[in-house]
């Protein structure tokens, strides 16, 4: 089993993963871009993750991921969609605030939390009118 990757790699995963499924293809100046971070951060992050077997990288090459590597930002993206959706939908958190705080949790949370909020979301988006209830607590709407 993988050990477990820094925040910062996971959010570089991640990065190289969703731009891979949009655009095909990604360099290192896009991760730079995408993450608002110096090319020698990038530099640094590629080749970590590189020696951990989750992408392929050369310098001037464009990065590809590992089945491995897939499987992982999948995990760390499912996680923050939960834990988004787990904000917005019962907490009535905006957008924003759902994501900057999955974002945060996504890389710190285990599987058994995870588990339990999904379930206690999919539980509750049954019960709308309760969340309604819920919500105006904190709205006042």
């Amino acid at each position: 089993m993988q050990e477990k990757l820094s925040s910062s790699l996971e959010d570089y995963l991640e990065t190289i993963y969703n731009f891979i499924e949009e655009n095909k293809s990604i360099r290192a100046i896009d991760i730079s871009h995408a993450l608002n971070v110096s090319r020698a951060s990038v530099t640094e992050a590629l080749k970590k993750l590189a020696s951990k077997n989750l992408i392929n990288y050369g310098r001037y090459d464009v990065i590809s991921m590992t089945e491995e590597g897939k499987k992982q930002a999948v995990s760390v993206i499912s996680k923050h969609k939960a834990l988004h959706h787990f904000f917005e939908s019962i907490l009535g958190l905006s957008p924003e605030e759902a994501s900057e705080n999955a974002c945060r949790i996504e890389h710190v949370i285990s599987e058994n939390a995870l588990d339990r909020i999904v379930a206690f979301t999919e539980y509750q988006t049954r019960r709308s009118e309760e969340i309604e209830t819920f919500k105006k607590t904190y709205t006042g709407k």
